[in-house]
């Protein structure tokens, strides 16, 4: 039986399935006296405490396993445990409902968990994950039974779940895990995440496959198309027994490609950059070749925090970016939060429609006091390694002169108090609204580069929201528009000298990846795990044959003629039968 789902991280495996069932313990309301509510309260704060202890063992042994990056997860739990603001909700449910603590803590979690499943932007919906695993542990130890885990694994298996939280997989023996499928989930889950840290494949979103599948059924999993096989039969055995020797040994050719500079088969260099949220990820940059930094997503330090961060604390996690990219380029984008990603220290008004809303550069420009301790942070930085800022959410030049004219006024206030900065800082900006794409040779007179965040990009200008089910399959970023405002920026660019990047999900696509390389794309950033394969590509052709294809598909009508022509251009590639 073959089920189809959402490919999580890319890979081939075949084993037998291992089943983790996480009873979720179920809790009633229990009315509390009113003195046994003083009872009530102590049971939370030993709760707290006991969950505290076990958050900061996890990251222990997380961050030997791994990296910061992801013991930084356990980090974020502690601190969410710790949230006046969590904890408060909590008390005063106990003590003005009169109910038990267990019952409190849900209740508040559901509240949290309900809001954060509304809201469109995939990574910010994901986060109602980290509310259940810390509310469950919460819960758990106020009850006083004992934690889950899947440490009783001791053989190579599948692992089936309705889902995975960073509790589950931190406990679990790595080296026994094949690969990851659930129920939910998406691309931007804890468990893709940890499957492609892993470097295992991971196929989510199946629905009901933990209801399903039983212990000891044989599975193979494809992390490329998105679906399991159950019980194969042997052609399908024997098939799949032969993409996973042919997967092993491509990867092993692309790890041997990744240290070597992304340089066309006549000569051009192209930078290959990495996209990261924390100075941590930086080391998986490097490890896979990465050239720099393409985005380093300034939100993080906001949406782990408490309250806004400070001028000293954003200094010190860009300064350690820089200094570990040694010269590297290192382009941070200002805050980019608003409409659905919310923080809750910073009241953002309820929107219709928060994608279209007050987000980003709109915030920035309008609290300048927000944008301009972050703005003094990065020129501090900048004296450190080679910072560029980027501005996003740019619908015209209007904002861009705005921007910088703040940027001015910042860097004035760090001349007057003699503190030291880059003078010739690279400003430029994302282009992620069609408005900005379709003037770009005005905007191009104010910048020194472009970053193309096809995301958002594509979702404007087809008017397609990518997580609806309904309308998802007109999500494509080869459509022949998308790669006429691509083209239009990238010429605009280039026609005033610039350059020009791209920072969104389509950089790191093996499909686009030549069409973009013929389109003149200066700057391919994307997940360090794509890197080596888009390298590989990049030195596979020269740029008259990617020029060549890229005017050939400009000529093609739909988007599924260029994902065809695309991936037949692949298989050329592949087989080393495209003509010089």
């Amino acid at each position: 039986m073959v089920y189809s789902g959402i490919a999580g991280s890319e890979g081939i495996a075949a084993g037998k399935a291992y089943v983790f069932i996480n009873n979720q313990t179920e809790i009633d309301m229990e009315a509390v006296a009113s003195d046994a509510i003083q009872t009530e309260l102590e049971k939370l704060n030993e709760g707290i405490e006991l969950s505290r202890t076990q958050l900061i063992r996890l990251k222990e042994k997380v961050l030997q396993e791994f990296d910061e990056s992801k013991a930084q997860i356990f980090e974020a739990h502690r601190m969410m445990l710790e949230d006046p603001e969590f904890a408060g909700a909590i008390r005063e449910a106990i003590t003005s409902g009169s109910v038990n603590a267990a019952y409190a803590v849900k209740k508040v979690a559901d509240s949290y968990i309900a809001i954060f499943e509304q809201i469109e932007d995939d990574y910010m919906r994901e986060r109602a994950a980290d509310i259940k695993d810390v509310s469950s542990r919460l819960t758990r130890n106020i009850l006083g039974i004992s934690s889950w885990d899947l440490l009783a694994i001791n053989s190579p298996v599948i692992i089936v779940a309705h889902d995975l939280t960073p509790s589950d997989t931190a406990m679990m023996n790595k080296e026994y895990v094949l690969g990851f499928t659930t129920d939910v989930g998406g691309s931007t889950s804890h468990t893709a995440i940890m499957a492609r840290s892993l470097g295992i494949p991971a196929v989510l979103g199946l629905g009901d496959i933990s209801s399903r599948i039983k212990d000891g059924d044989y599975l193979i999993i494809d992390g490329f198309e998105g679906k399991i096989i159950v019980n194969p039969d042997q052609e399908q055995q024997a098939e799949y027994e032969m993409k996973i020797s042919q997967h092993r040994e491509r990867r092993k050719k692309l790890q041997e490609v990744a240290s070597l500079p992304a340089i066309t088969a006549d000569g051009r260099r192209i930078e290959i950059s990495c996209n990261i949220g924390t100075p941590e990820d930086i080391h998986g940059a490097a490890a896979n070749g990465g050239d720099g930094i393409g985005l380093f997503r300034t939100e993080f330090l906001y949406m782990n925090s408490n309250s806004l961060p400070s001028e000293e604390e954003q200094y010190e996690q860009y300064r350690k970016a820089a200094v570990l990219l040694q010269g590297k380029p290192l382009i941070i984008r200002t805050l980019d939060i608003g409409g659905d990603k919310k923080l809750p220290y910073l009241r953002i008004p309820e929107e219709m429609n928060p994608f279209l809303g007050w987000r980003a550069i709109r915030i920035c420009l309008e609290r300048k006091d927000i944008f301009k301790t972050q703005l003094r942070a990065i020129l501090r930085a900048s004296t450190e390694g080679n910072i560029l800022i980027m501005f996003p959410m740019i619908s015209g030049v209007g904002e861009v002169r705005e921007a910088k004219k703040v940027l001015e006024e910042t860097k004035e206030e760090l001349r007057r108090e003699n503190i030291k900065f880059d003078e010739n800082i690279r400003v430029g900006i994302m282009v992620e609204i069609p408005s900005a794409a379709m003037t770009a040779d005005i905007i191009a007179k104010e910048v020194d580069f472009f970053s193309i965040g096809t995301n958002d990009l594509c979702q404007y200008a087809l008017a397609v929201d990518r997580m609806n089910p309904k309308v998802s399959s007109l999500y494509q970023p080869l459509h022949p528009g998308i790669l006429r405002l691509i083209k239009n920026v990238i010429d605009a660019s280039h026609r005033y000298g610039k350059f020009t990047g791209m920072c969104g999900e389509m950089a790191g696509t093996e499909e686009a990846c030549v069409i973009l390389l013929g389109l003149g794309l200066d700057e391919f950033s994307m997940s360090a795990a794509a890197i080596p394969a888009i390298k590989n590509l990049v030195r596979s052709v020269t740029i008259k044959q990617a020029e060549e294809i890229a005017d050939h598909a400009l000529t093609m009508d739909t988007p599924e003629e260029v994902l065809e022509y695309s991936r037949n251009i692949l298989n050329q590639i592949n087989k080393g039968l495209l003509c010089s």
